[in-house]
């Protein structure tokens, strides 16, 4: 029977740190392991130059773009978040030496958040960043074709920002009258689907 309890490793996450932060040098904002992961925080300025070195550096070599999601932080720790409101977070694998890395960069401005693409480093990474741009409204310098993905081309808004309304800014029905679908200022009255749950710590056994 083969042992899945443990994840095994190439080159253990420490070390990776460890290459990374020689490699990158003053490129880097943190590294930091947390439950065998590593994550990369890398500054907007820097992140297209670092990506590449991660791709190509035959210490890192970075050869698979495996996900890219945007994020809000407008909310994160109850308010009390001091930093920029919107990042990109990418998820790199290097089947050559069997490790992982994620590289979080944050946007420099909140009114319009502006990163480098890095589509010209890894094709995989074009619809990902079509759907941050449709759903946080991240904008990616360099992307050949940025425009909505999931929403209709008419949405207005991103509807995974923090200050979006659940129920959306407008509603779409089928207007018999006029044959065609119409759309209306939504008429759904705000309300909270889900309370807030506060649970003790180490509730059920979790950490």
């Amino acid at each position: 029977m083969t042992d899945t309890s443990t994840t095994h490793y190439a080159v253990a996450p420490e070390a990776l740190k460890f290459s990374l932060a020689e490699l990158l040098g003053d490129r880097v904002a943190s590294l930091e392991v947390v439950r065998e992961e590593l994550t990369l925080t890398v500054a907007a300025a820097h992140y297209f130059d670092v990506m590449q070195t991660l791709r190509d550096a035959p210490q890192a070599a970075f050869e698979q773009l495996i996900d890219l999601c945007g994020m809000d932080y407008q909310t994160y720790g109850d308010g009390r978040w001091e930093g920029q409101r919107f990042a990109a977070v990418v998820h790199l694998l290097s089947v050559s030496h069997n490790h992982r890395v994620r590289v979080r960069v944050f946007c420099p401005e909140d009114d319009f958040p502006v990163l480098a693409s890095v589509t010209p480093l890894w094709a995989a990474a074009n619809w990902y960043e079509r759907e941050a741009f449709d759903l946080f409204g991240i904008v990616f310098e360099g992307h050949d074709d940025l425009r909505r993905i999931l929403t209709d081309y008419g949405f207005i808004g991103h509807p995974f920002r923090k200050d979006f309304p659940l129920s959306g800014h407008v509603e779409m029905r089928y207007d018999a009258e006029r044959q065609r679908v119409i759309y209306e200022p939504v008429s759904i009255e705000p309300r909270e689907i889900t309370p807030r749950i506060i649970r003790e710590d180490n509730y059920g056994g979790l950490h």
